[in-house]
């Protein structure tokens, strides 16, 4: 077997099937992707026309920040779909086994697709990376800098507004006038929840500061006072702190991993400087004999901060082994895909894949869900996260094993 396989004409045999297991592989993956990714991205730009009312310009203007979401998607799908057709077609016409009768081990044809994957993760892991930093920023600005509009569109439209931070009802719109409008503000850090109405109100929109600015006629504010007054009044609503944009609420999620560093280092040095805080409080008590302020429901408010800031390190933390997890997923797709594509020969192709892609959708995602929420809880180490993508390569050798051995 291995004098026949040292041969030149087993070797020419060996790099012609290789070239052609690349090419053919790559034909499928670029053409699947580029429909696989399109019609994602149809669907994204559809759920943000619908849940935030944009009109053409703003989805026009978002297209480049949507793309990379909707390959983060698609290239995980892509690469399994691809494999399973390229090698259940080389076992239904018998290549592997005029491979195996020539004494060529499979491993030869399966190689270069392994290789091909590794490259695939390393660029999912970048594409995942660039859509939620990157993409997903890119569409708040752009809502940003649209909200003017939208907030008239929703208000003409339902006659009410809601950001969730935000909600706005109105009696009706005539041109830039709010008829009769009545504006809630949440409660946020240490502002108190607003309600303000008023007879008639104009909204605006500063993106270079911004903010947006409502400027009230004839209006009451009821909040930790009431107060009424027939002059015109001017509320300023920080646009970060209405989208999650701002330093304090921006999300784990939507850090670049070269952000990640710097704001770990932020939030332990935060976290520092609440433990002193509470210290200093503590010892201050003590020292004038204030026990009122030592009891624990003067405390509370003070823990949970402390265990806010604890939870958004965990996260922050557990971000980068998520994405590499999910950009190696191709590799772990392929694992599984190319030996059970070559097992199951007579089968039709959409019946390999979903015999591939059901163990991955009842097993891998779910383990990959529950480690990433555990993991972000403190509850599994951040490394966990790789849990799914271990089962599926462990299932995966397996799977080679007897393809190779059968």
């Amino acid at each position: 077997m291995k004098d026949a396989a040292s041969t030149p004409a087993i070797v020419a045999l060996m790099r012609i099937l290789t070239r052609y297991v690349v090419f053919d592989l790559l034909k499928v993956f670029v053409l699947i992707l580029t429909g696989l990714t399109l019609l994602i991205f149809i669907g994204l730009v559809g759920k943000e026309a619908v849940d935030k009312g944009l009109g053409l310009g703003p989805l026009l203007r978002m297209t480049p920040y949507l793309l990379p979401q909707a390959m983060q998607f698609a290239v995980p799908g892509t690469m399994l779909l691809a494999t399973t057709y390229v090698y259940g077609r080389l076992s239904s016409y018998n290549e592997i086994v005029a491979i195996k009768a020539l004494g060529i081990s499979p491993m030869v044809v399966i190689w270069p697709t392994l290789i091909l994957a590794t490259l695939v993760s390393f660029a999912g892991v970048y594409i995942n990376n660039l859509a939620v930093s990157w993409g997903t920023r890119g569409v708040q600005r752009v809502f940003i800098e649209s909200i003017e509009d939208v907030v008239y569109g929703h208000l003409r439209m339902h006659s009410t507004y809601n950001s969730g931070k935000l909600d706005i009802i109105v009696r009706g719109v005539e041109g830039k006038k709010l008829r009769q409008p009545t504006l809630m503000i949440a409660a946020s850090g240490n502002h108190p929840a607003l309600t303000i109405r008023a007879e008639e109100a104009e909204i605006w929109s500063d993106a270079k500061e911004r903010k947006l600015h409502v400027r009230f006629h004839n209006f009451e504010i009821s909040g930790p006072i009431t107060v009424t007054n027939p002059e015109t009044y001017e509320q300023e609503i920080s646009l970060d702190e209405l989208t999650g944009m701002s330093a304090e609420t921006r999300s784990p999620s939507t850090y670049a991993l070269g952000e990640i560093g710097a704001a770990v280092r932020q939030s332990t040095e935060r976290i520092e400087q609440l433990h002193e805080g509470m210290t200093a409080q503590a010892s201050f008590a003590l020292l004038t004999g204030d026990f009122y302020s030592l009891a624990e429901q003067n405390w509370k408010w003070r823990e949970r901060e402390i265990h806010g800031a604890n939870q958004r390190l965990q996260r922050l933390h557990t971000e980068p082994w998520r994405r590499w997890a999910n950009g190696f997923s191709c590799l772990c797709f392929v694992l599984v895909g190319a030996p059970m594509a070559i097992r199951l020969k007579h089968a039709e192709f959409l019946a390999i894949f979903f015999v591939c892609f059901l163990p991955i959708l009842l097993v891998y995602y779910p383990m990959l869900a529950v480690s990433v929420d555990q993991a972000k809880d403190g509850v599994f180490p951040p490394p966990s996260v790789w849990l799914g993508n271990s089962v599926l390569a462990l299932w995966g050798v397996w799977l080679m094993r007897r393809v190779i051995r059968y």
